[in-house]
């Protein structure tokens, strides 16, 4: 086992868990946490994870981590990637891992490497301005044999380094690449829309192969999801599960876990969108958690670790073959008005079966949704669901995302 994990960014129930594991580590983040970490007793060290520069830098920071002996550094959150693969690149000695952390940061080196080992990927190109987008949007335009008069094959923006949905801009056609884009959207990555039904997975991998496997079922991206995945994604399992390994095979992953996620179409075929090496959002790891009974927050951090045991991860992971017995899921719900005064919950929530718990809160007086929204925008609180019907589930999803909670 690791002598020391540095956990590089800031998450209290990553903490609680390692608490309750019993191993050693000290948390790596802003100056601005040190005060609660010295208030309760959580080794802290304060350090600027913002900017690379002669006072900020892996060599620094690998400095300051020696009275704790650390030997394995886990990104929490996306911009603590490159940190832990410089950190780990030294603890290996292996420059390849920082290299890696770069693969994931950037999305066009990303599918550069994808498209080589033989992923299915979209078209896709750096893009410098509108008009970059224009002329790719024309290039796809003439590789669907568009007739003249026909919708324009329809264009992703990305940023090449953000989290999630931030900066992702869906174009239709030329006119919305006027009207939407700003000059802040670039450089960044277009690409084709890739067809299909989307879906994640998290994979927990340990000597590069697949040590645990979750399929996420979305119902609606960033609003909606349920684990273990539904009866159909269930009966593509097998398939999932084999392409997944092609990718840590194709990138070269050795430890940790990752967020690939995927479209999967109507010919059994599946189209590689991205993915992370970190933590993933929507309380995926949580609802993974409750439905297969086991820590994964901490079982992300030990995957990480080249020198944990068979008999360490079998202690920690579910056993093989663990089928869960409900499935939980949850709404992240988002103010369907710009201004609100007050939370209503409805009376048919509290009577379902499947509701088991919310973390809504009254909203204060004159509260605002700000016009600037990153991604989705930071949801207002979660409802969550439990139960062993995913075809239910499913309706529930859908439901609840619709109804205005914010009134």
């Amino acid at each position: 086992m690791a002598k020391c994990f540095a956990l590089m960014g800031w998450s209290l129930p990553v903490i609680e868990s390692m608490q309750k594991l019993g191993k050693p580590y000290v948390v790596v983040s802003f100056p601005d946490f040190e005060p609660y970490a010295a208030e309760h007793n959580i080794p802290f060290v304060p350090y600027q994870l913002d900017e690379w520069s002669d006072t900020s830098n892996s060599l620094d920071l690998v400095e300051k981590l020696k009275p704790y002996n650390a030997d394995v550094a886990v990104p929490l959150y996306e911009e603590t990637v490159e940190w832990a693969g410089a950190l780990n690149s030294i603890y290996r000695n292996d420059p390849r891992v920082l290299n890696r952390a770069f693969l994931f940061r950037n999305k066009a080196i990303m599918k550069r490497k994808a498209l080589i080992g033989g992923l299915r990927v979209g078209l896709f190109e750096e893009v410098y301005s509108k008009d970059g987008v224009k002329a790719f949007m024309r290039r796809l335009n003439e590789a669907n044999l568009q007739l003249e008069g026909e919708e324009d094959s329809w264009v992703h923006i990305k940023p090449f380094a953000s989290a999630g949905t931030v900066g992702h801009r869906l174009l239709k056609s030329m006119a919305q690449i006027d009207e939407e884009c700003e000059d802040g959207d670039f450089p960044c990555l277009a690409e084709s829309h890739l067809p299909g039904r989307e879906f994640s997975c998290e994979a927990f991998i340990h000597k590069g192969k697949i040590r645990f496997l979750n399929i996420t079922e979305y119902v609606k991206l960033g609003y909606s999801n349920f684990i273990p995945e539904g009866n159909f994604l269930e009966t593509k399992r097998e398939l999932i599960h084999k392409q997944v390994q092609k990718m840590v095979d194709i990138f070269g992953i050795e430890f940790g876990m990752v967020h690939p996620e995927w479209f999967l179409t109507e010919n059994d075929e599946l189209n590689f969108g991205e993915t992370a090496c970190r933590i993933p959002g929507g309380h995926i790891l949580e609802l993974c958690s409750k439905s297969y009974e086991f820590d994964a927050l901490a079982a992300f951090v030990v995957s990480h670790d080249p020198n944990a045991t068979e008999e360490e991860l079998d202690a920690i992971f579910p056993p093989k073959g663990f089928k869960p017995k409900y499935y939980h899921g949850n709404v992240m719900i988002y103010p369907h008005k710009r201004q609100f005064s007050k939370l209503e919950i409805p009376e048919e929530l509290n009577n379902d079966p499947y509701f088991t718990e919310h973390s809504l809160v009254p909203p204060y007086e004159g509260q605002k949704i700000s016009g600037d929204r990153g991604g989705f925008g930071n949801h207002f609180g979660t409802i969550n669901f439990k139960g062993e019907d995913p075809d239910r589930m499913t309706e529930l999803l859908k439901h609840y995302q619709k109804v205005d909670f914010y009134v």
